[in-house]
C-alpha cells in the first residue's frame, strides 16, 4: 500500500502540466463508451458508469464530449468498438507492472506496450506471472481539505467500508472497499455528504520495491511512456523511487 498515494499525486500533477490534456480526455471519453456499451447510458443503473462520469467531471471533460461518448456506447450513433485488455510485465529492478488497455487494434496495442518494455530492459509477462503482488481493491479518495480523517474513517466504516489511509505525501485519503462494495459505499458516502473525488478499481501492491540509478531511470521511463500510450487506461506497479531521485527525473 506504501507510496501508492504519491504515484496517484504524480499522476494528477503530470495530467495538469501536459500540454496535451486531450490525450487525458480520449481516455476517459473511451472508458465512458465502454462503460455505456457495457452496462447501459443510465448511470444510475451502471455503477462503472457513473463512477467514470464523476471521473471526467473531476477532469473538466466537456459534457457534449460526455453525452456523445455514452451514445457511441449505446449505439445511438456510430463508435469504434474497443476492447479491454490486462498486460503484465516485469522491469528493471525486479519491479512488476499491470497495464490496463483499452483498443480497437489488439495486436498494435501489444506490439507497441512490448516495444516499450524491451527497449528499457523489460518484459510481458504470461498471466498471473505478476498478479500475486497485488491487491484488487476498490478506492475512494476525498480531499483532506474537505474533513478530517477521524471524523471520515468513523462514516466511511459505518457505510461499509474496511479502512481509510493517510498518507503523508498525498493531498487525498483513501477509502478502501472490496471490489463488490465500491459504488455502495461511494453512493454512501455522497449521501452523508463527503466530497469525493474519485471512485475506482485498483491494483494495490501488497509490497514496494525501491530502486534507484540507473534502474530508476528506466522504470521512470517505462511508466512515463506506458502512461502517455493512447490506449493505455491505468498502469499499476510496486516500485518506488526515493524522493530526491524523483524529482530529478522529472525535471
Amino acid at each position: 500500500m506504501s507510496g501508492h498515494s504519491k504515484w496517484a499525486t504524480i499522476k494528477r500533477k503530470k495530467s495538469a502540466n501536459d500540454a496535451k490534456r486531450s490525450k487525458i480526455f480520449t481516455k476517459i471519453l473511451k472508458e465512458i463508451t465502454v462503460a455505456a456499451r457495457l452496462g447501459g447510458g443510465d448511470p444510475d443503473g451502471n455503477p462503472r458508469l457513473r463512477a467514470v462520469l464523476d471521473k471526467a467531471k473531476a477532469n473538466n471533460v466537456p459534457k457534449d464530449n460526455i453525452e456523445r461518448a455514452i451514445k457511441k456506447g449505446t449505439g445511438e450513433l456510430e463508435g469504434v468498438s474497443y476492447e479491454e485488455i490486462t498486460y503484465e510485465a516485469s522491469g528493471p529492478g525486479g519491479v512488476a507492472f499491470i497495464i490496463e488497455a483499452m483498443t480497437d487494434n489488439a495486436n498494435r496495442t501489444v506490439a507497441e506496450i512490448r516495444h516499450i518494455l524491451t527497449k528499457h530492459n523489460a518484459k510481458m509477462g504470461k498471466s498471473g506471472s505478476v498478479m500475486w503482488k497485488f491487491d484488487r481493491r476498490g478506492v475512494i479518495e476525498v480531499p483532506k481539505e474537505s474533513m478530517e480523517e477521524d471524523e471520515l474513517l468513523e462514516i466511511a466504516l459505518d457505510v461499509g467500508a474496511d479502512d481509510v489511509k493517510n498518507e503523508e505525501d498525498s493531498d487525498m485519503y483513501l477509502v478502501l472497499t472490496e471490489p463488490a462494495d465500491l459504488m455502495a459505499v461511494n453512493d454512501a458516502l455522497r449521501d452523508k455528504g463527503v466530497t469525493i473525488e474519485s471512485a475506482e478499481l485498483q491494483y494495490l501492491p501488497k509490497n514496494t520495491t525501491t530502486i534507484a540509478g540507473r534502474d530508476a531511470e528506466l522504470v521512470w521511463k517505462i511508466f512515463s511512456k506506458l502512461e502517455d500510450h493512447d490506449d493505455v487506461q491505468n498502469v499499476w506497479h510496486d516500485f518506488d523511487i526515493p524522493d530526491d531521485e524523483l524529482a530529478r527525473l522529472m525535471e
